[in-house]
């Protein structure tokens, strides 16, 4: 997994796999999620994401 964020831009990548994206769907207008062929998650992007509150971030760890 990796994830960047833009800054200038308030975009919050994150990026779950190295498969090629097939199709791109948009949850709602800030949220869009991109799969592979196998309909596997490949992508989500959070725009205004600061702005949104969804940044800083907070990391839990599963038991």
């Amino acid at each position: 997994m990796k994830a960047i964020y833009f800054e200038k831009d308030d975009i919050f990548q994150i990026r779950v796999s190295d498969k090629a994206i097939v199709r791109e769907v948009s949850q709602d207008w800030n949220t869009n999620i991109s799969y592979a062929e196998d309909g596997t998650v490949v992508e989500i992007v959070l725009l205004d994401a600061k702005k949104e509150g969804l940044l800083p971030l907070e990391y839990r760890h599963a038991a």
